[in-house]
């Protein structure tokens, strides 16, 4: 199964800090806004995502259909069959926001340490 783009979204106190401190290792904002509290940055292939006052811990996030600049692709496995794929490998899910057949919906996990992962389908 494959889970679609990656990137690490942090839980930050200080947008405009965190801000500067990923752009000096190279990091470019390329979407996302700070007047609502979040930010998504790239260097090469990575991304992370600065959100103030969203969520408490880090989420792995993973978006189905997208590729690693968030470009919409023809071929992915789309997050409702991720959904039963996960449940059968015996993972218990932690919230299930699946609605409807087909476009956008997400369910979320947490790891064996309590690390959230977040599978989040845009399209």
């Amino acid at each position: 199964m494959k889970l679609g783009c990656f990137s690490i979204s942090l839980a930050v106190k200080d947008l405009k800090k965190s801000q500067a401190f990923y752009e000096k290792l190279g990091f470019r904002v390329y979407a996302g806004e700070a007047a609502h509290g979040f930010l998504i940055l790239k260097n090469g292939a990575t991304n992370i995502g600065l959100f103030q006052g969203m969520f408490e811990k880090n989420i792995l996030t993973f978006n189905p259909g997208w590729n690693q600049d968030a470009e919409k692709i023809d071929a992915f496995t789309d997050v409702r069959q991720l959904h039963e794929w996960v449940q059968s490998q015996g993972i218990e899910i932690a919230d299930h926001a699946i609605a409807g057949e087909q476009g956008p919906a997400s369910f979320s996990m947490l790891d064996p340490d309590g690390n959230p992962i977040l599978i989040d389908q845009h399209v």
